[in-house]
């Protein structure tokens, strides 16, 4: 998900729009929407040089605040230029942000990625256009890689249709799909990052869990020997959660990033959804290049800390084997306290029980 998304995004929109530049968009209704075509047109250029300038000027707090206003007079086609105009700097900002760049956005967790941004450009355009076609009785459907794109980065917690453009259209109560109930109510979401003093574990999102999960980078830069086995075995639960319509982002899997490089060092996460008791469990594994330097500690403080300041969540849980003392070491630094031995299968070499270690309020 880059800025070249956007821009072929913005080049669909307009090549269809461009057919009815004659027609008077202020008469028609957008869609199902509450606009006419001219404002749901203005919508999709105002969210585009919003996008940017929250990424480009690094706004955390709010939007950066200024409007967008056209010339008086401006006809269809200069709209229509506006919008590639401000696609093209949507795309220019996305392209040239450095790796790990946050801004603000409201929803839901107060700040984007570029990637973030850049998947939300692409979306408007996509939806909008959609609207926009339907309301001038114009034909359009995107490319399946766009629409899935958009799904894929933030819509992680919809389980994937039969075909993605219907799927996304319904996940926005715009259409129907067989076998689910129409959706009244909808947003999307951008990926977590829980900041730590010397880290920030960032939340996977299925597209970049997928590409983990074949033996890819997941779009990180990572320390030699990185990702370890265990990072991609995550993963690819998370892609078989996702795929079942069971995956909940928040309690899913976290890429542990370096600040001092930007280097990804391990991986950390939950094994599920808490429980009915409010238990949750929690993993995590570092690349043998990062490992001594207290990395695992920070981020297990971290991601329980915001774990136990869910309302859902009582405990925190860590299974570990018995030999594995340095793991053990790890979660008492953390302060997890070892609350019991987990039941394990034996065998001629002995038993393969492991310790319970719990993190509680």
């Amino acid at each position: 998900m880059n800025g070249d998304r956007v821009a072929e995004a913005v080049a669909g929109c307009t090549a269809v729009l461009r057919t009815a530049v004659d027609r008077d968009w202020r008469a028609v209704r957008a869609g199902n929407l509450d606009w006419d075509c001219h404002t749901t047109a203005v919508h999709v250029a105002d969210d585009l040089i919003a996008y940017a300038a929250n990424l480009a000027g690094g706004a955390q707090d709010d939007y950066v605040p200024f409007d967008l206003a056209l010339d008086e007079g401006t006809a269809n086609a200069g709209l229509l230029h506006v919008i590639e105009a401000t696609g093209a700097l949507l795309a220019a900002a996305v392209n040239t942000a450095p790796p790990g760049a946050r801004a603000f956005h409201p929803y839901p967790f107060r700040s984007a990625d570029r990637e973030g941004f850049a998947a939300m450009g692409v979306a408007e355009v996509l939806l909008h256009t959609h609207d926009l076609a339907q309301g001038l009785g114009l034909a359009y459907t995107p490319s399946d890689d766009l629409a899935e794109a958009v799904l894929t980065w933030l819509f992680p917690h919809v389980q994937p249709g039969p075909a993605p453009w219907p799927t996304l259209l319904w996940a926005t109560g715009r259409g129907e799909l067989p076998g689910r109930a129409a959706v009244t109510e909808w947003r999307w979401r951008n990926n977590l990052a829980l900041p730590a003093d010397r880290l920030t574990l960032t939340g996977l999102r299925p597209a970049a869990a997928r590409d983990l999960a074949l033996g890819g980078d997941g779009g990180f830069s990572w320390v030699p020997g990185g990702p370890y086995e265990g990072t991609r075995d995550a993963a690819g639960f998370l892609r078989k959660a996702y795929e079942a319509g069971v995956h909940r982002p928040e309690f899913g899997v976290f890429v542990i990033v370096r600040h001092e490089d930007g280097r990804a060092v391990g991986g950390i996460g939950f094994h599920g959804r808490p429980d009915t008791e409010g238990r949750v469990e929690i993993g995590y594994d570092l690349a043998e290049a990062a490992r001594g330097h207290g990395y695992a500690t920070e981020a297990l403080r971290a991601l329980g800390v915001w774990a136990l300041d869910r309302d859902e969540v009582r405990t925190v849980c860590a299974t570990v084997e018995r030999a594995n003392v340095p793991s053990q070491r790890v979660l008492e630094r953390a302060g997890f306290v070892r609350a019991d031995e987990a039941g394990g299968s034996a065998g001629a070499g002995g038993g393969t029980a492991q310790f319970c270690y719990e993190l509680r309020p």
